[in-house]
């Protein structure tokens, strides 16, 4: 086992350990592990309290819960009362510069002279990208036939921009030019369902059954300046693809917690490629924990607080149209080991004209990387939601 997929293990070990530490037994209802063990029964025993804890945040007296919902980067994090729709619309932002390879940054002239290029000729890299952008708008759907089963349909627009820098011939360091890259288009589209196995005393806890089908293009083509001073057109690179052109399970287990005008939660989740799309690869495999917590100001106004650790491999194979001699052509200088730190707001409608409105924003910084490099490292993410129960 080399050094890499030691600290892989070991993070991911770390991340679903502090996962289930966030619960500890004496926190919860002495019931909790009978109520674990009812198998099928546990859906058709919930009581009053248990539906009522669920659906607190819309009571159609008194005033709504702010923190009724996690931090607007979450998702299904909560279910429904039976019956119950939402609709949800997310807009994100990110942005992503400077290249780091593991943890040390490594320059534009330090790519160019010692990063070999897996393709052969020339022989190190001649193309580095200098800084990207993805905007990305999110609707979203939930739906609850049961009160233990909330359906979950979620799809997407993206637009991503890249700019590069060529460097000219097949070596040193003089400069040839600079260009961009542009994809936009329909992303992948996300089903799930959210299977309630606890909730009371506080306390809720399901899992996240989910599904990413590959409606997003993955053969997505741009123009490029190549060394030689020509701009073909090319199959753009891994990263400026908009889907993952496999089926891919999504399973996840979520955790929340309130105690008067405090909340907190947990969820770890897993994206799994259950193979390899025509191109000839998968997007690499990850588990990811996140972590939050929440203050409610007022019954209109909550702050938040969140941590998120994810683990992700190399892409698995290889596209045989993508071969350039560009980092981001290599499917080894994907994924690492992330940890991030979000602060966010939630906002609740209270009056009779915005009852049950939500809207909420989310900022998100890193607070350690360490990418399979060479690779750009992410700056800063934004995401606005607005979300409407009825």
């Amino acid at each position: 086992m080399n050094a890499t997929t030691f600290r892989r293990v070991a993070l991911t070990a770390l991340i679903f350990g502090l996962g289930t530490s966030l619960v500890r037994a004496d926190d919860l209802p002495a019931d909790m592990p009978n109520m674990l063990s009812l198998g099928g029964n546990l859906h058709t025993k919930h009581t009053a309290v248990e539906v009522a804890h669920d659906t607190m945040s819309h009571s159609a007296n008194g005033p709504l819960r702010a923190d009724g919902h996690a931090p607007i980067g979450v998702m299904g994090d909560h279910l429904h009362k039976a019956g119950e729709w939402m609709l949800s619309y997310r807009f994100m932002a990110m942005s992503m510069s400077d290249n780091l390879n593991g943890t040390d940054n490594i320059s534009n002239e330090q790519i160019v002279t010692t990063v070999a290029n897996r393709f052969g000729s020339p022989t190190y890299l001649r193309v580095v990208p200098r800084d990207m952008t993805m905007k990305m708008h999110m609707a979203g759907a939930m739906y609850a036939p049961t009160d233990w089963l909330t359906l979950m349909a979620m799809g997407g627009y993206a637009s991503k921009s890249m700019s590069h820098t060529t460097y000219q011939g097949t070596s040193g360091t003089t400069v040839l030019g600079d260009f961009d890259v542009h994809t936009s288009g329909l992303t992948d589209t996300r089903l799930s369902g959210l299977v309630r196995l606890y909730g009371g005393g506080g306390h809720k806890l399901h899992l996240n059954l989910g599904m990413s089908l590959p409606t997003g293009s993955y053969k997505e083509s741009a123009q490029i300046l190549a060394p030689n001073n020509t701009k073909p057109y090319l199959r753009a690179p891994y990263a400026m693809q908009l889907g993952s052109g496999t089926f891919d399970a999504m399973p996840g287990i979520t955790y929340s917690g309130r105690a008067d005008d405090i909340s907190w939660g947990a969820q770890a989740s897993a994206y799994l490629p259950l193979g390899k799309n025509d191109g000839g690869y998968s997007l690499g495999r990850s588990v990811q924990l996140t972590v939050w917590g929440a203050y409610q100001w007022q019954p209109w106004i909550s702050t938040s607080l969140r941590l998120t650790g994810q683990a992700a491999n190399q892409i698995d194979g290889i596209d045989s149209a993508i071969a350039v001699p560009n980092q981001t052509a290599d499917p080894d200088n994907y994924g690492g080991d992330r940890l991030d730190l979000s602060i966010g707001v939630n906002l609740m409608g209270q009056s009779a004209g915005l009852r049950g409105h939500r809207l909420a924003a989310e900022v998100t910084v890193p607070m350690h990387q360490d990418l399979n490099g060479p690779q750009l490292s992410r700056e800063i993410a934004f995401t606005l939601g607005y979300q409407k129960a009825f």
